[in-house]
């Protein structure tokens, strides 16, 4: 029996050595991934930025200086040229902040969730005042969440609405909460473009779109981003449309704490 015993422990010794090992190991891998991604993200943000900004400092320099010499054409031209390489500018720090969320420490605290989207709504309002716009936002949601984060989903989602209802002479837009198989979550509404809904499984990819940059602007990042922050959360996010009929946009959170009028 003691000599069983012995082997038994002996067994149970070795195998705990072996998993302190592979945790080592899978830790030491985490390690050099995360400073290979920081290098990645330097070299992102510092070598493909300088010759960006050659291209349209040269081309800001003939449109002002050679303005002369160009026919039209040739303002268009440079025109587009500029736009091109400030809009990679715009994906290259889209990608940066996408890369950085899954390193960022989160701090979860109570937030006050209508008075965050109320905020946000009235940046929107200030920035274009001339729209015309209801906005619907529920009073005393709160949730249990990092702030910063938080923001950033709501600026997302609120901002989406805003633009993707930017052609209706007026517009809708609610945030609030509703029950979903037992768990509060919150949504965004409007009653703008919309999209298929046979595409919305392209929603959350990073650089995936459902309209043209010619119907509305964007990098095709903010949803990535979006859902990346929900699952951090502990949450998910998911989205209900049709085309003309506007889109709702649900996320839930882990250890949320839902009051107001859905008590």
């Amino acid at each position: 029996m003691l000599i069983q015993i012995q082997e038994r422990d002996g067994a149970l010794q070795s195998a705990r050595d072996q998993l302190e090992q592979r945790v080592d190991e899978r830790t030491f891998q985490l390690a050099t991934a995360n400073k290979e991604l920081e290098s990645f993200s330097y070299s992102v943000s510092h070598d493909l930025r300088a010759p960006l900004r050659t291209i349209d400092g040269f081309s800001h320099a003939l449109l002002e200086d050679c303005a002369d010499g160009l026919d039209e054409a040739g303002r268009t031209h440079l025109n587009r040229i500029r736009a091109a390489t400030q809009r990679m500018g715009l994906l290259i720090d889209d990608l940066l902040n996408l890369s950085r969320l899954s390193r960022t420490d989160m701090h979860r605290q109570s937030l006050d969730i209508s008075t965050l989207a109320s905020s946000i709504a009235s940046d929107l309002r200030k920035a274009q005042p001339g729209r015309q716009i209801e906005l619907r936002i529920e009073e005393g949601l709160k949730a249990t969440a990092d702030p910063g984060l938080l923001r950033v989903v709501l600026e997302n989602l609120l901002s989406n609405a805003w633009k993707f209802t930017s052609k209706r002479a007026s517009a809708r837009i609610e945030f609030g909460m509703t029950p979903s198989n037992g768990t509060p979550a919150f949504f965004v509404r409007d009653d703008g473009a919309g999209f298929d809904p046979a595409y919305a499984d392209r929603l959350f990819g990073a650089f995936q779109r459902l309209h043209a940059m010619t119907e509305f602007a964007g990098t095709g990042v903010g949803l990535a981003t979006v859902q990346r922050i929900i699952h951090r959360h502990g949450g998910r996010i998911w989205a209900e449309s049709a085309v003309d009929r506007g889109a709702t946009f649900y996320f839930t959170l882990s250890e949320m704490v839902a009051q107001g009028a859905q008590q």
